[in-house]
């Protein structure tokens, strides 16, 4: 964090001016927090509106109403305009409303933060809904309930609609992915990172269907398949569509969801290299279907949403049932989950957050290699060579009280083998 303080005084004769404070924006900027303090110089009080312009043009105004704003690349304080924060010349702009005669002083502190040369894991929900669909929570309460639950970002995916993308800049901490649920009467599918993905989301026919997601692609989304072994909304269109990702866990565990487990693990087996996520799906109070159940956690370079749909599409993905599930760290050498390695360095993984009775199993193309019962709430470690196998991947699963029996608590991506030359 780069922190700047400018000074300026504001003399009478200047009042009900406009005043630029110059400042330079330096490069790989992803958020800007500015806030001031004005002094009279006199008895009397004065006024000091504030906002902030780019080389461009004006990027932001609160007047009067705000002490201080941010601007991020994905949000902004509500009368600023978020986006990217270019290198170059930059000014604070004051506006000298009411100036008392010896005049006033206005110290601003600029604080740059950067973005971050190294990734770390993010966590958030990729399947949630609200009022403007079929949901009822606002997207002030999805993204309330996101920040206690600790999660990073949530995409809503609102049915067939874009309203929510254009509504939710400037929510906390908490990052929006713009979403839309392509729904249609023979299957959903999610679109990913464009706020305005289709012109028109009605599919009735294989053709139909195909253009829809075609002209998804090239307005720049990613393109998840939705519960495709869901009871009542399957996938029924083929496989043979434009697509990204396969969201293998909706929900509480289900049925449906070990189907989509099953079926992945035969495309792995024959040789597909293919991303799963996972989503909440939640669309009001339940006692089972909530936000961040499950959870995708996300090794992400930066908290943004090219970075975070650039990391999951290189598969650097796992899922846990909750936030404060079990946490993985599955590697090989420098490689992560979702990576293709050559290498004969060992396979390491950890695991943190385990309760007693936790089945930890270790999944190759030939089926399950290792399974571990956990006699106790200690992590594990555990490491192997990787020879003859042309994948990994990890499951834990858990004993819940609620269902008399195992349901699946996390879920990795795997590390893919090449082999030969």
């Amino acid at each position: 964090m780069k922190t700047l303080v400018l000074t300026r005084i504001i003399a009478r004769e200047e009042e009900l001016q406009y005043i630029e404070v110059p400042f330079h924006m330096p490069k790989s900027i992803q958020k800007i927090l500015v806030n001031y303090e004005v002094k009279s110089l006199g008895q009397s009080q004065c006024v000091v509106d504030l906002g902030i312009k780019d080389f461009i043009r004006v990027r932001g105004w609160s007047g009067g109403a705000r002490r201080e704003f941010y601007i991020g690349k994905n949000q902004a304080t509500p009368g600023y305009v978020s986006g990217p924060l270019f290198e170059g010349e930059w000014s604070i702009l004051l506006g000298a409303y009411k100036i008392p005669i010896e005049g006033c002083q206005v110290i601003i502190t600029v604080s740059l933060e950067s973005e971050s040369e190294e990734a770390c894991w993010l966590k958030g929900d990729l399947h949630l809904h609200s009022v403007h669909s079929d949901g009822s929570y606002t997207i002030e309460e999805n993204a309330k309930i996101a920040k206690e639950k600790g999660l990073d970002f949530i995409a809503l995916t609102d049915h067939n609609t874009i309203s929510q993308n254009y509504m939710h800049e400037s929510y906390g901490d908490v990052l929006f992915i713009p979403g839309m649920e392509l729904t249609t009467y023979k299957g959903h599918c999610n679109l990913y990172g464009v706020k305005d993905p289709i012109k028109d989301f009605r599919a009735t026919n294989r053709e139909e269907i195909k253009n829809r997601l075609q002209e998804a692609r090239n307005n720049g989304c990613k393109i998840s398949i939705n519960h495709p072994f869901d009871q009542y909304c399957p996938w029924e269109w083929d496989w043979d569509v434009d697509y990204d990702w396969v969201e293998v866990w909706n929900g509480p565990w289900t049925e449906g969801n070990e189907r989509a487990i099953h079926w992945w693990q035969e495309q792995l087996v024959q040789g597909r290299k293919l991303v799963v996520v996972g989503g909440s799906d939640c669309h009001r109070p339940h006692p089972y279907v909530k936000q961040g159940m499950p959870t995708t956690w996300v090794y992400s370079h930066s908290k943004s949403v090219s970075s975070i749909l650039d990391a999951i599409h290189k598969g650097h993905v796992y899922l846990t049932y909750d936030p404060m599930g079990p946490q993985m760290e599955f590697t090989c050498g420098l490689a992560t989950i979702g990576d293709t390695i050559k290498t004969q360095e060992k396979m390491k993984l950890k695991v943190n957050k385990l309760q007693e009775g936790d089945i930890v199993k270790i999944i190759s193309n030939k089926g399950i290699e290792q399974e571990f019962k956990m006699a106790n709430e200690q992590g594990l470690y555990q490491s192997w060579h990787s020879e003859g196998k042309t994948f990994y991947r990890v499951e834990i699963w858990r004993y819940f009280l609620e269902v008399e029996g195992y349901l699946m608590a996390a879920l990795s991506n795997p590390i893919y083998i090449q082999q030969g030359e």
